[in-house]
């Protein structure tokens, strides 16, 4: 051993604690040595550390600690001053790095700190994310219940459904004790309980409107916290010792209700209002929050809307009511005002074929006597009689054309006819008055009007009598004339008429006639006015010539069944008038194949000259025995 460059153990090696502390390392260096393959797992595996350099040092630290222990275990025994040295090299090292590690965590340590308050920052963060999301989560699940009830008050339009189903899905939705609604009186400034949710107080108990609890909801478009003790949260009975509960009321506006009754409910204006109290439970510690007060006072404006399409629809249910009833008057009325006038016809009808045979034969009586020879007085008395039955006549006939056009029962007679010989007839009727008066009568008829022609030959003659003769009637001296031809389609172009469409075709024409006299003439604001029934011209020469107003009113209407229009010119008072009046006519073709037109005439007919009977007969038969006096045209 004296060669030997040994240690000596400071115990025998025989010692037991030797053997303790030599087992102790041994665990110790291992445990020192498997930390840091931890360590370099954790790092490998961790996403993100911000310290990983601090563990590299942590790690050299705690193996340079396990070297120290590990070489120990050769010191329990002889060993050599190599192996003293690399101890010594060892715990220098383990010395150093620990030095080092320490004065790191000096500057670590607050960012550490720092990480734990964030981490229970986040934390509580979290958490209150979680209460927040409740919340969402009940706003939502509120919403859609109070979406859901809307719905619900908006499908009906009965209003006591409508208000039912607010307060049983409210009291469902919010978890309500209790749910009422006051409605405003019909006579007084009261408020009446009209409907509960659970029926705790009577219906029918009264609250003043006048109460500032009452105006401050009224004045409030929000819902609003009441107190439990005021008379509009008296909805239940107060029964035992308990926590006051959370009471609000809200305002309902009642747009355009009218008589909505129940329980003397009023004909409520554009501002009444009805209240609705909403109860929490008692004995619990649930309070209004924004959210529900909010949704609230929306369900409020809903059941508004609701109340008000309800009433309208209402109004307009009893609108129809009486519109049907007013639609059954009427045709009751219309069908009495149709046998009325029926009866009115039959009447006129029956009247006119007994008036009509007297006088005719008074015209025929009068115009023989005419013949006779007769004294300047007794001629005189005979025209006037014979004038008077022809006036009587017309408007024997004018009454019963009225009737008939009035109830469109009336229809043209197409047949072929003669035009001059309706011209001439007319002005042979016209001439006896034209002779009294001193005026001179003219017509005269364009080589292009076809000697026959289709239409009404009666109505046509009796518009160009009821025309010539308003002329004849209204010039006290002067003339009258009388032209026709075929209109052309320019000249109908520039008639300006909304009743009055020309359709030009070749198997009609259109006749253009114009009366025109020298008479008293037509103030411009009368014309518009001269074609409505009993209704003559205002100007003071025309008041004295009477008449009921119907000549012109019936010639409108025949001139319209005929396909044309009629008008009158006029200068003013005193400066003649001018009618004028087209009607459509079909072509006739004789039955060598062609079409005759007469010979241009333009014959004046003197005030003094009378045609005898048997001439006028003559030239007016059913015949139209006039041939000879034509001649084929061109």
């Amino acid at each position: 051993m004296e060669g030997c460059d040994c240690v000596e153990p400071q115990w025998p090696a025989g010692e037991l604690l030797v053997k303790y502390q030599y087992i102790s390392d041994f665990f110790i260096a291992l445990a020192y040595f498997s930390i840091p393959l931890e360590l370099i797992y954790f790092v490998k595996k961790s996403a993100f550390f911000p310290y990983r350099w601090v563990l590299m040092q942590f790690g050299a630290f705690i193996v340079l600690c396990g070297a120290t222990h590990f070489i120990n275990l050769w010191t329990f025994t002889m060993h050599s001053k190599t192996v003293v040295l690399v101890m010594t090299i060892a715990k220098a090292s383990t010395a150093i790095v620990s030095c080092a590690t320490a004065l790191m965590l000096v500057h670590i340590i607050p960012d550490l700190l720092s990480v734990k308050t964030r981490e229970l920052f986040l934390k509580n963060k979290a958490e209150e994310l979680d209460r927040e999301m409740g919340l969402i989560r009940t706003q939502e699940e509120t919403g859609r219940h109070v979406r859901m009830l809307t719905h619900e008050i908006r499908s009906t339009l009965d209003r006591h459904t409508i208000l039912k189903t607010t307060l049983v899905e409210l009291g469902r939705t919010l978890g309500l004790e209790e749910c009422a609604l006051w409605m405003p009186s019909r006579t007084d400034h009261n408020l009446h309980l009209s409907h509960t949710l659970r029926h705790q107080a009577p219906v029918g108990v009264i609250v003043s409107t006048n109460l500032p609890i009452v105006n401050q909801v009224f004045s409030s478009n929000r819902a609003v916290r009441i107190p439990h003790t005021c008379p509009l949260a008296r909805i239940k009975p107060i029964a035992g010792r308990y926590v006051p509960p959370e009471v609000v009321a809200v305002r309902v506006p009642l747009l355009h209700l009218s008589n909505f009754q129940i329980n003397d409910w009023p004909e409520f204006s554009a501002r009444s209002y009805a209240v609705m109290v909403l109860m929490l439970p008692s004995d619990s510690a649930r309070k209004w929050h924004a959210h529900e007060l909010e949704l609230v006072g929306v369900v409020a404006d809903q059941v508004a809307v609701a109340l008000s399409h309800a009433a309208i629809l209402e109004e307009s249910m009893r609108a129809r009511d009486m519109l049907m009833e007013q639609n059954v008057a009427l045709d009751l009325a219309r069908q009495e005002a149709e046998m009325a006038i029926r009866a009115r016809n039959d009447f006129l009808a029956v009247m006119n074929h007994e008036m009509r045979t007297p006088m005719h034969a008074i015209i025929a009586l009068s115009s023989l006597l005419l013949e006779t020879e007769l004294t300047p007085e007794q001629r005189l008395m005979i025209e006037t009689v014979l004038k008077s039955s022809n006036l009587l006549a017309t408007l024997i006939n004018d009454v019963l054309d009225l009737s008939r056009l009035e109830d469109g029962s009336l229809e043209l007679e197409l047949g072929t006819f003669n035009p001059y010989a309706v011209f001439r007839e007319v002005v042979n009727l016209i001439k006896p008055i034209a002779a009294v008066k001193k005026i001179s009568v003219t017509f005269m008829l364009s080589p292009d009007l076809p000697v026959f022609a289709i239409g009404d030959e009666k109505r046509l003659m009796q518009i160009l009598l009821n025309v010539a003769g308003n002329a004849v009637k209204f010039t006290k001296e002067g003339y009258v004339s009388i032209t026709a031809s075929v209109a052309k389609a320019d000249s109908l172009r520039d008639i300006q008429s909304a009743e009055f469409y020309p359709v030009p075709s070749e198997g009609h024409f259109y006749i253009r006639v114009q009366v025109k006299d020298t008479g008293c003439g037509i103030n411009p604001q009368d014309k518009p006015h001269l074609f409505t029934k009993f209704t003559q011209s205002t100007s003071g020469p025309n008041k004295s010539y009477g008449g009921n107003g119907l000549g012109l009113a019936i010639c409108k209407r025949f001139v319209n069944l005929m396909g044309g229009h009629i008008w009158l010119d006029s200068e003013g008072p005193g400066k003649g008038c001018t009618a004028i009046f087209v009607v459509k006519l079909g072509n006739c073709e004789t039955p060598e194949g062609s079409i005759q037109h007469v010979v241009p005439l333009t014959r004046p007919i003197c005030g003094d000259l009378v045609v005898p009977k048997a001439i006028l007969a003559e030239e007016v038969g059913s015949e139209f025995s006039l041939k000879p006096r034509y001649q084929r045209g061109p």
